[in-house]
C-alpha cells in the first residue's frame, strides 16, 4: 500500500514556471594604449527581455571600478582575507572605467550609481521594456588598467583582461 501511495505522489504533476534567460548581443570596438594602459571603446548592447515581467530599469555592471580606490568592496574583500596590496597601493596603480555617456533607442539616459557601489550603474528607463521587446543600449568607455592584483590589470607591457567592458 505504502509502495503505491509514493507511485502516486511521484505521477501528479506540480506546476512550474517556465524557465527564461534575458539575452544580450554584444558588439564592442576598442583599441588598447598600451603606453598609458588604457582601453577606449564604443559599445552597442541589444537587450531583449525574455522574463515575463515589465522591465523599468537596467543594472550594468562596471567592474573596472572595483579597483577605482581603498573604498570599494573588492578593496575590502582582499583586506578581509589578509591581502594588502591593493589597499595600499599608489593612485597611479589604480584603474576604473569612465567617460560613459549611455543611449538607449538613441535617446541620451542618465545613469546612477546603485546602491553606492562604483561598479553597478543604474540606468531608468524613460519608457519600460515590455516582455518579449528588445532595446539598443549604446556608450563609449575609456578603461584605466590598473595595476594587476586579481583578474584585471597589466604588468608592464603583459596584460590580462577580464570583466573590462560595461555589461
Amino acid at each position: 500500500m505504502r509502495f503505491r501511495i509514493w507511485f502516486l505522489f511521484f505521477c501528479i504533476p506540480f506546476p512550474t514556471k517556465a524557465y527564461w534567460q534575458q539575452y544580450v548581443n554584444t558588439n564592442i570596438q576598442v583599441t588598447l594604449d598600451d603606453q598609458n594602459h588604457i582601453l577606449r571603446g564604443f559599445e552597442k548592447m541589444t537587450y531583449t527581455n525574455n522574463s515575463p515581467d515589465t522591465l523599468r530599469y537596467l543594472y550594468i555592471h562596471l567592474w573596472p571600478n572595483a579597483y577605482k580606490n581603498d573604498r570599494t568592496q573588492f578593496s575590502e574583500q582582499q583586506v578581509n582575507l589578509g591581502k594588502t596590496d591593493f589597499y595600499y597601493s599608489a593612485e597611479h596603480d589604480k584603474g576604473y572605467i569612465d567617460s560613459l555617456s549611455f543611449e538607449i533607442n538613441g535617446e541620451a539616459v542618465d545613469f546612477y550609481y546603485a546602491l553606492g557601489n562604483l561598479d553597478i550603474a543604474k540606468i531608468d528607463l524613460t519608457r519600460p521594456v515590455l516582455p518579449g521587446e528588445s532595446i539598443n543600449v549604446e556608450t563609449p568607455f575609456r578603461v584605466k588598467i590598473p595595476k594587476v592584483l586579481s583578474r584585471l590589470g597589466h604588468s608592464e607591457q603583459a596584460y590580462f583582461i577580464s570583466q573590462w567592458f560595461p555589461k
